[in-house]
């Protein structure tokens, strides 16, 4: 057993708005142990959405769209699964009811097209939507279901929960659980990271994937079991494996952040940073900004230009000395035209440590993979100054 999810709108389509349904309904089903195999897109065409939902219901036991069930003359979720499903629209007085309610509820008047909201497929569950004016339906075809809801993300997420979550426990006998973790690499390619646990990655259950991002490399581990807690202990036997073979290339799990993680040692040492980064666009300070939340770990950035003969690991030092920091970091992306090159410098008392490498990514990346890696640069040396003593 599986669903699908089909998002509808011209302005998903067109890049106009960002799908964040799609992403958010995946979570919601994970945490009830129902697998997501398809997720799809498609416009206001009343043929095209049609013929994806039956595409949908010819592979999938659960369906879920989001989106077009508003007033308008472009909204043909209703009509389109009605023809999907071989039912015809009927008009249910007490949704109209409920719709005209809301509207009087807020002082505004309702127009004539918001009738249209109040139409469903025969034999389908109304949904009543008390946080908008687009009510929602099940449509039960007993091998499968169809579950439409709004477009609006707040009415979609408030629906889901309380009325489309425990209708599918119901429904399918639900008592599983799907939980993921996430493990975080730095300073490892993608390649070294699959030739240390891919293994691992030929697991049916849990399953491990991989995510290559700027500089960092995500290892995720996906448990399907009957109650969280032998889900977790499920992940806990990969992760353990995973983490005894990748080694310090693990920075964190979850919601860590190369930026986090350190300055969260940092703090913990009594120690601060401060930054010197030019050709970034000030995304190395920034990410640290944003981590250090006002705790005053991160003593501030110095954005200005380092030309090709400045020495980076002297900056380094003179960022920590004006900041009056433990720690300092110069970062540097510069280019020739030809090529890019990226310089890292990092600087205590204790330990030092500085590189060039060139990067062959598109340029646009440059500033956050640099940063990233002199985040990972520091995150090292404060290590090595830890067994050091």
């Amino acid at each position: 057993m599986h669903s699908e999810i089909i998002a509808i709108g011209a302005e998903i389509l067109l890049g106009e708005i960002v799908d964040t349904n799609s992403a958010l309904i995946s979570k919601k089903l994970q945490s009830i142990g129902m697998p997501l195999h398809y997720t799809s897109t498609v416009g206001d065409d009343l043929g095209r959405i049609t013929s994806v939902i039956r595409l949908a219901l010819s592979r999938s036991e659960v369906v879920i769209t989001t989106g077009g069930l508003g007033p308008t003359v472009d909204d043909m979720t209703r009509e389109a699964i009605a023809r999907a499903t071989g039912r015809p629209l009927i008009f249910d007085e007490s949704l109209l009811k409920q719709i005209e309610e809301r509207f009087r509820r807020w002082g505004r008047a309702m127009t004539e097209n918001n009738k249209q909201q109040a139409y469903r497929p025969k034999d389908s569950i109304a949904i009543e939507n008390p946080v908008g004016t687009a009510p929602s339906f099940i449509v039960d075809l007993g091998g499968a279901v169809v579950v439409s809801l709004p477009g609006v993300p707040r009415e979609m997420e408030y629906l889901m929960d309380k009325a489309v979550l425990p209708f599918l426990r119901r429904r399918f006998n639900l008592t599983g659980v799907i939980k993921s973790r996430e493990l975080k690499t730095s300073g490892v390619g993608e390649s070294m990271v699959d030739d240390k646990i891919g293994d691992l990655e030929k697991l049916s259950n849990p399953t491990v994937g991989l995510n290559a991002k700027s500089g960092t490399i995500v290892v995720r581990i996906t448990a399907n079991a009957p109650s969280e807690a032998e889900a977790d202990r499920m992940i806990a036997e990969v992760e353990r494996t995973a983490r005894e073979r990748l080694g310090d290339w693990v920075f964190g799990a979850d919601a860590d952040t190369l930026e986090s993680v350190c300055l969260a040692g940092l703090a913990a040492r009594g120690e601060t940073v401060a930054v010197i980064e030019s050709g970034t666009g000030g995304r190395l300070g920034g990410k640290l900004v944003e981590a250090d939340n006002g705790t005053g770990t991160f003593r501030g950035a110095q954005v200005k230009a380092i030309t090709e003969t400045d020495d980076v690991l002297l900056l380094a030092q003179s960022a920590a000395r004006a900041a009056g920091a433990t720690w300092g970091m110069a970062c540097a992306v510069q280019s020739s035209g030809v090529e890019i090159r990226i310089r890292v410098g990092v600087w205590s008392e204790r330990t030092s440590h500085q590189w060039e490498r060139g990067f062959g990514g598109h340029a646009g990346l440059a500033p956050e993979w640099s940063s990233n890696m002199a985040l990972d640069s520091l995150r090292r040396q404060m290590a090595r100054a830890a067994r050091e003593g």
